[in-house]
């Protein structure tokens, strides 16, 4: 063999070599590295437009890169999330198969392979239920769990893959009952508040140890939630948010997420102060919501200029829910302004927009179909108490101590309301009793009351640790039926008996 053809072999060796080393170097894989996260907080802060288009630029510069895709499902889980438009939600529900064909084709040996199939399932399961497509929604967050599940087995020491077990784990088991039929869809899927919390707290204590986890706000929001709406803990709920560096002046989404905390935990007036603070910078998506929040804190008070604020937020907002209630709430500024026309005038316009698909839409259109006109102290009262304004609402009722009121059905909600008022205040022993008045008188009726009192009976036995008061009381609330509030009430029971089982 001469030189000229043993060099020739030579350079077509390399360049073979070459040639496969680049296709090793560009395989399909995850990387989620500082273009990645980038992306990823432009996303979480609602910046989505500016997260799209790195997102773009990522997929030119690194087409094999498939964590893009995934980083790419929060645009479209935002976008459907808050906006909830339907024609919106006709066009990008076609992406959720493509991303997943993408990422089927990548690394098997990564943590991501699984972890992000099944966080993209997970967040089109929360989407479907906003859009009232609980067969899918029960339907994708069985598959959410079966691939999160399988990774756990395969990647133990994994923290985000414990970051939606833990929510998954810790709704479960507050499925209510009328919801059953979709357990068959979530394929065994078992779990715990429990077992939901200390997951979560694992991934919390993770990110304190390592500033660079990415997941780490979103690890506090469902922790949060969790203990807001399933352990009952308002006020545990607010101190976690305050000991997190939200941007409430600048982050859409924070904004709302301490606001919705501090509506839950009589914080009233610091959910005013910071939603009229807010200001829409440039770039972020906008959130009608927060109007709705603000007309809400606003009205809770008594304020005179709640009214522009719901209106504002039907001007602006696209989606179905929350439309009912928004018209509800308009018709109460007019009630406790004394004036009856106008309170009509928006029961009936709830009458006829928005769906009812749950629980305040719901009450929203049962009262708009009832044709009776509330009594105007009796909301006051409500709202107040809403508020955390206790005292206030208290002197309010004791006003009309010992007023003949026109039905059965208003002495009913006014006995359960100076419950609520007492239980507020810390009245123990007296809101029993009007707890208990309430549960006798009203237990055979469809109205709230008497379920909600006997959730509440039971929340104050827990807190007493009398477990079995409280279980019994939580089973009670789980064996009425009433007309308004229905799943959220019989879930808050699951979740106190949840709690107290193991006492």
């Amino acid at each position: 063999m001469n030189y000229t053809i043993l060099m020739k072999i030579r350079w077509v060796t390399m360049l073979l070599l070459l040639h496969w080393a680049a296709r090793g170097h560009t395989k399909e894989h995850f990387s989620y590295n500082s273009s990645i996260v980038q992306a990823y907080q432009k996303a979480v802060a609602l910046r989505l437009d500016e997260s799209a288009a790195m997102l773009a630029r990522l997929k030119n510069q690194d087409p094999q890169n498939l964590a893009v895709y995934h980083i790419e499902n929060y645009l479209d889980f935002f976008r459907l999330y808050i906006n909830e438009d339907a024609a919106e939600y006709a066009v990008l529900k076609k992406h959720l198969d493509q991303r997943l064909a993408k990422i089927k084709a990548g690394d098997q040996q990564s943590p991501y392979y699984l972890y992000a199939q099944g966080d993209i399932f997970l967040q089109w399961s929360l989407v479907k239920l906003k859009f009232g497509d609980y067969m899918g929604a029960f339907s994708h967050a069985g598959k959410a769990y079966r691939l999160l599940s399988k990774n756990q087995e395969r990647f133990p020491q994994f923290m985000p893959n414990y970051k939606d077990l833990g929510l998954l784990h810790a709704l479960v088991g507050t499925i209510p009952d009328n919801y059953q039929w979709g357990i068959k869809l979530l394929g065994g899927m078992q779990g715990s508040i429990a077992q939901g919390k200390a997951e979560l707290e694992k991934v919390l204590r993770h990110a304190r140890q390592n500033e660079d986890f990415l997941f780490a706000d979103e690890t506090v929001v469902y922790y949060a939630f969790m203990v807001l709406h399933l352990e009952n803990d308002a006020d545990a709920a607010w101190k976690i948010l305050q000991n997190q560096h939200l941007d409430v002046a600048k982050n859409p989404l924070h904004c709302f997420l301490k606001a919705s905390v501090a509506l839950r935990s009589g914080h009233n007036d610091e959910a005013i102060a910071m939603l009229s603070k807010y200001s829409k910078p440039g770039g972020a998506m906008d959130f009608p919501m927060l109007e709705f929040q603000l007309g809400l804190a606003k009205l809770r008070r008594l304020d005179a200029d709640a009214a522009p604020h719901f209106s504002n937020f039907l001007a602006r907002f696209r989606g179905r829910n929350n439309i009912k209630e928004a018209y509800q709430k308009l018709a109460w500024t007019e009630l406790i302004k004394g004036n009856a026309t106008g309170y009509k005038r928006y029961l009936q316009l709830c009458s006829q927009k928005g769906v009812a698909d749950f629980g305040p839409d719901k009450n929203a259109q049962e009262e708009a179909q009832s044709g009776l006109l509330p009594e105007a102290v009796l909301v006051r009262a409500r709202l107040l108490f809403d508020g955390g304004y206790f005292q206030t609402a208290y002197d309010l009722l004791k006003e009309k101590e010992n007023y003949r009121w026109s039905n059965k059905a208003v002495q009913l909600e006014y006995t359960y309301r100076q419950g609520r008022v007492l239980h507020g205040m810390a009245r123990w022993d007296e809101a029993m009793t009007l707890y208990r008045k309430t549960i006798a008188e009203g237990r055979e009726t469809t109205y709230y009351y008497a379920c909600n009192a006997a959730l509440q009976a039971g929340l104050i036995c827990e807190l007493r640790k009398d477990y079995p008061q409280a279980r019994r009381y939580f089973q009670l609330c789980l064996a009425m039926r009433p007309s308004d509030y229905r799943t959220s009430l019989h879930q808050s029971a699951k979740a106190g008996l949840g709690r107290v089982s193991k006492f």
